[in-house]
């Protein structure tokens, strides 16, 4: 037990320290920007279904008797994550920016990031209850999503209003969450009854969910070649990485 607590609170630290990348975008003029975000966001849909439907569904699937129940799971987390997102994006404001009055888009962005931060913390600490091979790949999964997150996180933390160093702050004060929610789910996993085995496909869900509808229609706002064949080689390398931590695992 000792060493799952050991890679879980490891995992969610270096999850945590992704929300400090978005300092190293401010020397990249936008369009650079954009191209890398592109290709991020193309690495974390690969990772992102390749976690889900390569290790937590096959798992889930074996584990469980019933595979009625696990199918409800995965449209369980489908729609947990289709409502979180809603309350993200609940209110809108029509003060005017300024630093004495930060648009309200900062604070629920900042509260909605807290909330996916624990829950993304509750995941990888019930994946490594699960087993270590699960623990590292939904790690993973995880941290290919937070980088581009993160740097958009950190855009619309400093277009709202706030200074660059506060931007930092409050964006790692929100990651930070992620270590709360390994602890949470290391204390009580325990002692409920496959706690971590009912996440699973719940989190396999949550990761469908993320990449089809949050990460693949960004995507399309570019549709030249050479963009989309790039697009399509860091997906299938997200995948590809998926696999090889299968192989790996075996």
């Amino acid at each position: 037990m000792l060493e799952i607590w050991g890679w879980s609170l490891l995992s969610v630290a270096l999850v945590s320290l992704i929300s400090l990348i978005g300092v190293f975008t401010l020397s990249l003029n936008r369009s650079k920007l954009g191209e890398i975000l592109l290709v991020l966001v193309s690495f974390a849909v690969g990772g992102l279904f390749g976690d889900a439907f390569i290790h937590l569904i096959p798992e889930a699937f074996e584990s469980f008797g019933d595979k009625l129940l696990v199918s409800l799971l995965i449209l369980a987390g489908i729609l947990m994550f289709f409502i979180l997102e809603k309350f993200v994006r609940w209110r809108h404001c029509h003060v005017p920016t300024s630093e004495h009055h930060p648009h309200p888009v900062v604070f629920m962005n900042l509260i909605g990031d807290a909330v996916h931060n624990l829950i993304d913390g509750m995941i990888i600490g019930a994946s490594y209850l699960v087993s270590l091979p699960i623990g590292l790949a939904t790690t993973l999964a995880v941290i290919l999503h937070e980088i581009p997150q993160e740097i958009g996180d950190f855009g619309v933390l400093v277009h709202g209003g706030l200074t660059v160093r506060r931007a930092l702050l409050f964006n790692f004060l929100s990651a930070v969450l992620a270590v709360a929610g390994a602890v949470i789910s290391l204390t009580i996993g325990p002692f409920v009854k496959d706690y971590a085995l009912y996440l699973m496909p719940i989190t396999a869900g949550g990761f469908i969910y993320m990449a089809g509808s949050d990460l693949i229609p960004a995507l399309h706002d570019s549709c030249e070649a050479v963009e989309s064949w790039k697009q399509l080689t860091a997906i299938i390398c997200g995948l590809g990485i998926m696999v090889a931590l299968l192989f790996i695992a075996h």
